[in-house]
């Protein structure tokens, strides 16, 4: 073989050989995002900007206490403000920007406090119904404290004295005649009775999937439907406090991979807070709601 085509293919060997070894040395691809779970405080909301300034504590192994802007999505923007204490996940993004997502009252907050000494009570009042907690037409409802679409804690006493209708729902629910639809459908009732003359009606919608529903989703879900807040709220809290109002109220949640699976149930609660009327399914009528709440 020539001299120079021995050279040729030396060379060539030596550049692929190099060229393995390159690939094998190049570090894994960086994952598109990573989360960090957060605590601190937020210091100043500046709406405009889609950002908040937050005091937040050490994230052990990934950064030290201090002060960060961050972004943060409308639906979790609508519902900050400054002095409020929250957990969240810190997500650092592909491009290096930090944003919070899952924003919640910290558990050292009044807040929380307040959601955790009632999900406790509801945990042994559970508990003390025995097998079958399921509460009949004419049983009194159980006492709760959930956070509403502007992270408030609202208890289940503040009804007292106002005809209540209530459902569970959530957010990401992909079946129209589900959730949008029991969603619709309070709305309409809404409505009807306001043109009745209804007065005392509150309306309560309950998530089943705490997990995602913080009360900012909750916010933006009411806001992109128009929804009228001033009688009507969007309610979640801790995972266990909500099994135990499923459980209580006859409602059954199932996962299926990543599909939530749940039956329906709408229900009436008198003035007195007992339960006045039920319908289970997505098939009610909003008028015949209505005639019952103008007796």
């Amino acid at each position: 073989m020539p001299a120079c085509r021995l050279f040729i293919l030396l060379g060539l060997l030596a550049a692929a050989l190099a060229g393995c070894r390159r690939a094998a040395e190049t570090p894994a691809a960086r994952p598109a995002e990573v989360r960090h779970p957060l605590t601190g405080v937020i210091l100043k909301v500046e709406a405009e900007q889609g950002v908040l300034i937050v005091q937040h504590e050490e994230i052990k192994g990934y950064m030290p206490a201090m002060t960060m802007e961050l972004a943060v999505g409308p639906e979790e923007l609508a519902v900050a403000r400054a002095g409020r204490r929250i957990r969240a996940d810190l997500v650092e993004g592909a491009d290096g920007v930090h944003r919070l997502e899952r924003i919640w009252p910290d558990e050292a907050s009044t807040e929380a406090k307040a959601v955790a000494a009632a999900a406790l009570q509801l945990r042994q009042d559970t508990h003390t119904r025995g097998r079958h907690p399921y509460r009949e037409v004419g049983e009194v409802t159980p006492d709760f404290a959930l956070l509403d679409q502007d992270g408030r804690v609202v208890q289940m006493a503040r009804f007292r004295g106002k005809q209540v209708l209530l459902n569970f729902i959530f957010t990401r629910c992909p079946v129209a005649t589900m959730c949008p639809a029991a969603t619709a459908k309070m709305i309409t009732v809404q409505r009807l009775a306001r043109e009745a003359g209804v007065g005392n009606l509150e309306l309560i919608s309950i998530t089943l999937d705490p997990a995602h529903d913080t009360p900012g989703v909750l916010h933006a879900y009411a806001a992109i439907r128009g929804i009228d807040t001033g009688n009507f709220s969007f309610l979640t809290g801790p995972t266990q406090a909500i099994r135990d109002l499923l459980a209580q109220f006859g409602i059954n949640t199932q996962f299926q991979g990543d599909i939530l699976q749940h039956t329906l149930a709408t229900v009436l609660i008198a003035p007195d807070g007992r339960i006045a009327h039920r319908t289970d399914g997505s098939q009610w009528d909003p008028e015949e709601f209505v005639r019952r709440l103008s007796r």
